[in-house]
């Protein structure tokens, strides 16, 4: 046995007599004794042959479960394979874990009902392909050389323009224009309208030229019994529902970086992708399930209230249009996520979390590979983020190609690089990573890569404050760049607790480790504009304890006292949202981003009393002083309290204004009643 693998049942926790022998050839001369050897859950280093490995695994009634994790790619080759223990032992130990709770599913029902949307010649030829497959329509917005005279009405066809669309597979809904007179959807191309028009105004493809048309309507005549014709149509807007729609034309219907399912954006001049779309439509026919990747938790959204705006990072965010206002809530559409996860990752509340996998899950396996990087000797880990398609591909590339990944560099592959965030980013320092790489190559939406590095800023100066010097988080594009990276400071001690799927929390158990076993303590440490920490300074001047910011927050940040005139503030639950500051009438409020690691910032904080005002008749308490002065200003100059006995009742409460004012009142001489 070799050294490294010693080294490697050490940091997994596991005796060497307790493990199989080493096999160096298992797919191959050894993989009948690979057979013998499986026994309840297995981890395989070896994703190459995976097939192979799982059929025969497969066959063992004593399998439970076998998991594959590329070892290889990611740590043995490379010009630093020989140092790559702890890294494997760190790979090993996350593949151990046992797999995620599955998440609640979206599910789509489409029929295949097919709509195809371009120009005549494009559209009619990708219809007569599909239609022996799928039930087709076809939306001609451009009829130019076309010929329906000898087209058999085999499928829908309809002209139109203003084309939109919404939706998702299985549920798309279209509306268009119906701009011609003619109507292809009822006209049967009898052609009695073309020998009937004297201008020969109408086209092959069934369309008045109204340019040439002189409104002689011999066409209507013509048309009499079918009624395709009309110069005086009212409904011009039409609509339908379709499952998918394949789009040739020239601007595309769904113009974001992520369309929905369902809607295939086709080159009119790529017969290759062309043909791909034929075969994928074909495939769009049935019942199909997705994960719903996120949870929501109104109660804490910061999105508005009053009907004030504050909070629309998840809305701005967001590539698919999934998410949009919903009054004081947000709302987001399950079949139109697609699982990027950086609505989670900009929620500065954590309304919106992400569940494929969940932050507690993926802090475990952060900190099962970092523990045993740790184990095995491993010095200054890199943690690097990466999605199983283009990181894959840039990793194996890498590998073959490029010298491999650095021995320090443990990748772990997640669904979407921007699906994990600053709790996750900063729990991973916790453990002992010096920094937190995440590759995104030119595929991600460039708001993604934008609101991640914004959300890194943050992380780094939170880092720096507390003197760990050094970049700790960076977006990678090309992952040859990793090579040269030095190493930031992290952590003397590693984080002994798990990532909780409340951010917050999370957040407040990271900071105070981080601060705990910082090389330069800080109790307060400045943040760029924009991030989801801070204070609120109000001025004092101006305020009137009119408490419209206790009623606006939607975290419990600002609070009242019911026992007195009091404005209080807990910083720690602050998401700066803004919310406050809108809606304070006297514009006395302004956000003041921060970390505030003194054990004060998690309890209220007096930051405003007022002195009460009493009724100058019975002494009840009315309101603040400076609230009742400022109404008494704003009201003595209207004609109802013209008089000085009328403006003294503004100093009284309700009852003895009532009470006052019916005392001074004439009494009613009957005699004057008439």
């Amino acid at each position: 046995m070799s050294i490294e693998t010693s080294e490697l049942y050490a940091a997994l926790g596991t005796n060497a007599q307790d493990q199989p022998a080493l096999k160096r050839q298992m797919c191959q001369r050894e993989l009948s004794s690979f057979n013998e050897d499986l026994i309840g859950d297995a981890v395989v280093a070896c994703t190459q042959e995976a097939k192979l490995l799982g059929e025969v695994g497969g066959e063992k009634a004593t399998v439970s479960t076998m998991r594959f994790v590329n070892i290889r790619e990611t740590a043995g080759w490379g010009k630093e394979g020989k140092l790559a223990t702890p890294k494997m032992a760190a790979l090993l130990a996350q593949a151990m874990l046992p797999d995620p709770e599955p998440t609640t599913q979206v599910t789509y029902k489409s029929k295949g009902e097919t709509l195809i949307v371009g120009n005549a010649g494009d559209a009619l030829a990708m219809a007569k392909w599909l239609q022996p497959h799928v039930n087709c329509s076809v939306l001609l917005t451009d009829t130019t050389g076309a010929d329906l005279t000898s087209t058999a009405r085999e499928f829908a066809i309809i002209s139109g323009a203003n084309v939109q669309a919404k939706g998702w597979l299985g549920a798309f809904e279209v509306s268009w224009t119906q701009a011609n007179p003619i109507d292809l959807d009822a006209c049967v191309r009898c052609g009695a309208c073309v020998k009937a028009c004297p201008e020969n105004a109408i086209s092959e493809a069934f369309q008045i030229n109204m340019d040439a048309c002189k409104s002689h309507r011999s066409c209507v005549a013509a048309c009499d019994t079918t009624g395709a014709i009309s110069f005086d149509r009212k409904e011009a807007t039409r609509n339908a529902k379709f499952d998918v729609i394949v789009d040739l034309g020239a601007q595309p219907l769904f113009a974001h970086h992520q369309p929905p399912q369902g809607y295939l954006r086709v080159s009119a001049n790529d017969p290759t992708e062309q043909m791909k779309a034929l075969a994928e439509v074909v495939g769009l026919i049935g019942e199909f399930e997705k994960p719903k990747f996120f949870n929501y938790k109104a109660n804490v959204c910061a999105h508005s209230r009053n009907k004030k705006t504050g909070c629309t990072q998840c809305i701005d965010v967001c590539s698919t249009k999934a998410i949009k206002s919903a009054g004081e809530k947000i709302e987001v559409t399950a079949q139109l996520c697609m699982g990027c996860g950086a609505c989670s990752t900009v929620c500065p509340s954590g309304a919106l979390t992400y569940v494929y996998p969940r932050v507690s899950d993926m802090g475990a396996r952060v900190k099962a590979a970092l523990n045993a990087y740790t184990k095995a000797g491993g010095k200054d880990a890199a943690l690097l983020l990466y999605d199983a398609q283009s990181g894959t591909k840039a990793i194996a590339a890498l590998a073959r190609t490029g010298g491999g990944l650095p021995a320090r560099v443990i990748p772990l592959e997640v669904h979407h690089p921007a699906s994990v965030g600053m709790d996750v980013w900063l729990g991973a320092i916790g453990y002992g990573a010096s920094e937190v790489l995440v590759h995104m190559d030119e595929s991600i939406a460039p708001e993604y890569a934008m609101q991640v590095a914004a959300q890194m800023k943050v992380a780094d100066t939170i880092l720096n404050g507390l003197g760990y010097q050094g970049e700790h988080f960076a977006l990678v594009r090309d992952l040859a760049t990793v090579w040269p990276r030095q190493a930031a400071l992290g952590v003397r001690i590693n984080a002994t607790f798990n990532l909780t799927n409340d951010k917050r929390t999370t957040l407040d158990m990271v900071f105070d480790h981080l601060a705990q076993h910082a090389p330069v303590p800080a109790a307060q440490i400045a943040l760029p504009l924009g991030a989801a920490y801070g204070a609120i300074a109000v001025n004092i001047d101006k305020c009137t304890m009119c408490l419209s910011c206790v009623g606006a927050c939607p975290e419990g940040a600002i609070n009242d006292n019911p026992e007195a005139p009091q404005l209080r503030f807990i910083e720690r639950k602050c998401v700066q949202c803004g919310l406050c500051v809108k809606t304070c009438p006297e514009t006395a409020i302004a956000l003041v981003p921060r970390l505030n690691l003194h054990e004060s910032a998690k309890k209220p904080q007096l930051i405003n009393e007022a002195k009460l005002f009493n009724c100058t008749k019975c002494g009840k308490a009315m309101g603040s002083e400076r609230m009742i002065q400022n109404m008494i200003a704003k009201l003595s100059g209207h004609s109802m309290f013209a008089s000085d006995d009328q403006k003294a009742r503004l100093s009284m409460c309700g009852d003895c204004r009532v009470v006052d004012l019916y005392t001074d009142e004439k009494p009613i001489d009957i005699r004057d009643v008439k």
